[in-house]
């Protein structure tokens, strides 16, 4: 998902010649097909089919077969995507072959090693030439680890970019109606994560706590390869079978699955991504897991830390909340505000001096690539004060313009 919009964007380019890499990680060849429809992807050019193994497998069969595909042709630049094992090995060989390295998503933190991916993150940031990062909060962790500013740029959230590139199919998909069920009126849950389902006590009370929220609201749950097996082992797939209101899926890729998560009631996951796009679409999500590397979804969006013990209290409580309803004259507005922001953002883009913008110094504000630098706030001009303002300052590169920010105007 997060490699799309960034693919699509290097293929019209004719300077650029973007060789897609599927290292076979996630080794489901249904889903995987799927995904790269949905997202309009071509047939990956490389296909290094890893499959499944512990980590010290998967990364060290990416690594082997990754190295020979670098030695048969050396490219300017490798580009890793987030924090799974393949996002690892290919760091290290491409750092060991001295082959230039970008990484896409930096920066995120948990703060806890006693995760697989957040070391994978860490190797990664370490060892990139170029960090792109998702948000403020991630630029700071790289520059208070003593990465060098000039390696950072703020890019913004690409898995973001995925589902706008998608919108249009995302919202005419409905998948809902395929279950029978009502939009608003059911949850979908996901999970994964070896702390929930490789425990088979923690796996018993969890399922537990689920088939309990279904009683009083159906559920989707897609069952993950690996989480369906850990069922199956543990003797619990029968049980929730038995459920009628708790739907037990195959997969689903990601245009339907997004359908999904857009009509539903709440969200119940342990997925990185997920927790992004319930904040942006304003679905209430319940993140079972004791931390994560994306807070601002928590300080500013619409998730929820828990674990089995407060899950069905939390659920219950969104469960019963009132979903608020945006009037006509409040989307129309919003729209409105929307177009501003864009008209901003693009006479900076044209000239950070042009006549229609108003510009000033914004003093309470850190440039993270240039401390030499100001930051400056924004706002196209017109009949009446701005409704938003942008905040923007130079990179490391001259005249390079960044967005840190966009808030309301006071």
């Amino acid at each position: 998902m997060k490699v799309a919009p960034l693919y699509h964007a290097l293929k019209r380019e004719a300077w650029a010649d973007p060789v897609l890499v599927h290292t076979g990680q996630h080794y489901d060849v249904k889903m995987s097909d799927a995904i790269l429809d949905d997202l309009g992807l071509p047939t990956p050019n490389i296909q290094l089919g890893v499959g499944s193994g512990t980590h010290a497998e998967q990364t060290a069969k990416v690594m082997t077969a990754y190295e020979r595909c670098l030695d048969d042709g050396r490219p300017d630049l490798v580009v890793v995507v987030g924090d799974v094992n393949s996002t690892l090995a290919a760091t290290l060989v491409a750092s060991k072959l001295g082959v230039p390295l970008a990484h896409l998503e930096a920066g995120l933190r948990s703060f806890d090693r006693a995760m697989p991916e957040e070391i994978n993150r860490i190797v990664a940031d370490v060892l990139a030439d170029m960090l792109w990062a998702p948000s403020r909060d991630a630029v700071q962790h790289l520059v208070s680890e003593g990465i060098s500013p000039n390696r950072i740029r703020l890019v913004g959230n690409i898995m973001i970019d995925s589902l706008e590139m998608l919108r249009a199919k995302i919202e005419s998909q409905m998948t809902h109606l395929s279950f029978g069920l009502d939009a608003g009126r059911y949850g979908v849950v996901t999970l994964h994560r070896p702390s929930n389902v490789d425990d088979p006590a923690a796996l018993k009370l969890l399922c537990g706590v689920i088939e309990d929220i279904a009683r009083s609201i159906p559920l989707v749950f897609p069952l993950h390869p690996r989480t369906r097996k850990k069922m199956v082992e543990s003797g619990l797939l029968d049980s929730l079978t038995r459920c009628r209101t708790l739907l037990l899926p195959e997969p689903l890729s990601y245009v339907p699955f997004i359908s999904l998560v857009l009509s539903s009631r709440f969200v119940i996951t342990d997925s990185g991504g997920l927790q992004e796009e319930t904040t942006y679409l304003g679905v209430p999500c319940l993140t079972v897991r004791r931390n994560t590397e994306r807070p601002i979804t928590v300080t500013h969006g619409t998730n929820q830390l828990c674990d089995w013990t407060t899950l069905k209290e939390k659920a219950e409580a969104v469960r019963e909340a009132k979903k608020s309803k945006k009037s006509k004259a409040e989307s129309s507005r919003q729209e409105g505000l929307f177009k501003q922001v864009h008209k901003t953002i693009n006479l900076l883009a044209s000239n950070p001096k042009h006549p229609g913008l108003q510009t000033h110094e914004f003093e309470s504000m850190e440039n993270p690539y240039r401390k030499d630098e100001k930051v400056f706030e924004a706002y196209a001009q017109q009949n009446t004060p701005g409704a938003y303002r942008v905040f923007w300052c130079y990179g490391p590169e001259k005249g390079q313009i960044t967005i840190l920010a966009i808030t309301p105007h006071p």
